[in-house]
């Protein structure tokens, strides 16, 4: 995102979300109150030829950290209790997606039980590492 209006119309369209078990949630650490980051469970887009992409019909879990709070497990610890809740709310299979070069995240993944699958361009017109559980 690149202005303020970007943000404010993701924030909308995560709130029109009615999908059960989708969300986004911060990720605030305890002891100071700073946020950290984000996560989130939504409707990936597959992979095609015209813009916006369309659903897949498959849930992802991601996460976004500001570098301050990298390898403190945090990643970790947010996304293991996200995925729980997404099995909790009736989400038969969850996946993952990360840039090839993106180990740190592909750590995470594999640290929360997802099973790397390879790689795919199943999602985001990208080549991606498909990770996935289900429950």
């Amino acid at each position: 995102m690149t202005d303020l209006q970007q943000a404010e119309e993701r924030i909308r369209v995560w709130r029109a979300t009615d999908h059960p078990g989708h969300g986004a949630w911060s990720v605030q650490i305890k002891a100071t109150g700073e946020l950290a980051g984000a996560l989130l469970l939504k409707s990936i887009p597959a992979s095609g030829g015209s813009l916006p992409l369309q659903p897949s019909g498959d849930t992802e879990i991601g996460w976004h950290f500001h570098p301050d709070y990298w390898g403190h497990g945090y990643a970790s610890e947010a996304a293991a209790a996200v995925l729980a809740y997404a099995f909790d709310s009736g989400l038969r299979k969850v996946v993952a997606v990360t840039a090839p070069a993106n180990t740190a995240s592909q750590k995470v993944c594999i640290r929360i039980g997802l099973v790397h699958k390879g790689q795919t361009g199943r999602y985001y017109n990208a080549l991606c590492e498909l990770f996935e559980r289900t429950a």
